[in-house]
């Protein structure tokens, strides 16, 4: 019996390959289906099961295009109803994958057909759960996406996930694995860990969620405090999830267009396509096509797309460094942005060479930003999450999270500057690109951010631990 846990950390999200004597299983995988196919060939065994652990919000999952591929069966738990041929197992059911079994245990909370699937090993002992977005490492799924869907409240979704985790979670042996669908950055959960493995009993003696002597009034209380909106997104990917979706290789196929400046200008006007540039903020800031939203390929790219952009029918054209025109276009089908029109062939570079039109960024460094800010009269915006800002800030800046920009960005008054900046460039790039597309051009961004500005000498407030803050 081998277990693979393949994670893919812009998504923060774990995929698992099992395989034992010749047969193989697959629990939640991603969209692009071809490593696995590869790994199933190279290691001579058959696939027999795609366990899909709920119905994935946050990433487009590949159980449509693998099953297809592989003929292997799609296997849900309970309560999940597909568009497409699946198997919604029973509470109890077992599965047969060489010498080793797979039980479905019926876990809802997160949402109602979530279900973890227990592995049993050659000698019959419960070995591993994967536990899907029930139990995270230090943390537990949040009960607050399927509320429309199961015509529940999150309270009472809440208090269902309270009996899941203690009548079928925490009655396992403490040497029992525990492998999650995420880790520390994914919003399916408050505060998972940056750990990807744990123990049962290491769980029960550190999950704040898993506390023997919490009631389920406390357990309500402490799961649904201070969860954020979700990213608008997460509900078209559910959808796809569902329903099916288009082919990964027709996607890739469109994204991998590579269009001339001519085509690429006449491309953007005739469609309307939100025109998405990869690079490094650092390239970014010294200039881009007019009306480029940048969100680069070396951060947490993913998540962002789906947060700022929602809508993932939206037409995109892709400009990135070259060479990373599929790494992308794989990164968008992942959160379901699928309507690629091509991507600029040659890059920035070839749009400057053709003497079309740039735009650029006012950026300055930390240390000239310490020398021109005026404190209490200068406006300063943080766009770190709340919980970053609390840690510590410069003095009397105000705290607008990038999450919430579309709420914030029409309160901005145009003829007042403002200083902005995130915690290194990234955030804040991505954020001076959606302000200039706007219209916006009275504010100036700080190269570095919070991790620069902590080495100059502005006044700051008291530094605060983060993890009595997240308390």
């Amino acid at each position: 019996m081998q277990i693979e846990q393949i994670y893919t950390g812009c998504l923060a999200q774990g995929a698992y390959y099992i395989t034992s004597n010749g047969e193989a299983a697959i629990i939640d995988p991603l969209r692009e289906i071809q490593p696995y196919l590869e790994r199933l060939e190279r290691d001579q065994v058959k696939l027999k099961y795609i366990f899909e652990t709920h119905f994935h919000a946050d990433f487009v999952s590949g159980h449509v295009d693998l099953s297809r591929e592989t003929s292997a069966p799609i296997v849900y738990g309970p309560n999940a109803t597909c568009e497409f041929e699946c198997v919604s197992a029973t509470d109890g059911q077992e599965f047969t994958i060489g010498n080793i079994k797979i039980r479905a245990l019926h876990t809802p909370g997160h949402t109602m057909e979530s279900t973890s699937f227990l592995l049993i090993d050659e000698n019959g002992k419960e070995y591993a759960i994967f536990s899907g977005d029930t139990l995270f490492i230090g943390d537990v799924g949040r009960p607050d996406l399927a509320q429309k869907a199961a015509h529940m409240t999150q309270e009472q979704l809440a208090a269902i996930l309270y009996y899941s985790l203690r009548e079928k979670v925490m009655t396992l042996a403490d040497d029992v694995l525990v492998y999650p669908a995420h880790g520390a950055g994914s919003a399916c959960g408050k505060n998972m860990s940056k750990e990807t493995v744990s123990t049962i009993g290491n769980q029960k003696a550190t999950n704040y969620a898993l506390r023997a002597d919490m009631t389920e009034a406390e357990f309500v209380q402490e799961v649904t405090e201070g969860l954020l909106p979700p990213p608008a997104y997460f509900g078209m990917n559910v959808a796809l999830n569902k329903k099916g979706y288009e082919s990964f290789e027709n996607v890739l196929h469109l994204g991998m267009r590579a269009l001339s400046v001519t085509e690429f200008e006449a491309a953007a006007e005739e469609t309307g396509a939100l025109i998405l540039d990869t690079r490094k903020n650092t390239d970014f800031a010294k200039g881009f096509i007019p009306q480029s939203i940048n969100i680069g390929i070396d951060g947490d790219f993913a998540p962002w797309v789906g947060a700022l952009i929602a809508d993932v029918k939206q037409p995109i054209l892709i400009v990135s460094e070259e060479g990373q025109e599929e790494e992308t276009v794989t990164r968008l089908s992942r959160v379901g942005f699928d309507n690629l029109i091509g991507h600029l062939d040659g890059g920035f570079d070839a749009w400057t060479k053709a003497e079309k039109e740039i735009d650029t960024v006012n950026r300055i460094s930390a240390e000239e930003f310490a020398k021109k800010v005026k404190i209490g009269e200068s406006k300063v915006i943080d766009i770190r999450k709340e919980s970053e800002f609390c840690t510590e800030h410069v003095e009397e800046a105000f705290s607008k999270p990038l999450a919430t920009i579309n709420d914030w960005i029409k309160d901005i008054n145009p003829k007042e500057h403002f200083y902005l900046h995130c915690a290194g460039g990234y955030r804040s790039m991505i954020a001076a690109s959606i302000l200039e597309a706007r219209g916006f051009r009275n504010f100036t961004e700080i190269e570095g951010g919070f991790n620069a500005i902590g080495k100059t000498n502005l006044p700051k407030t008291d530094f605060v631990c983060q993890s009595k803050v997240l308390k």
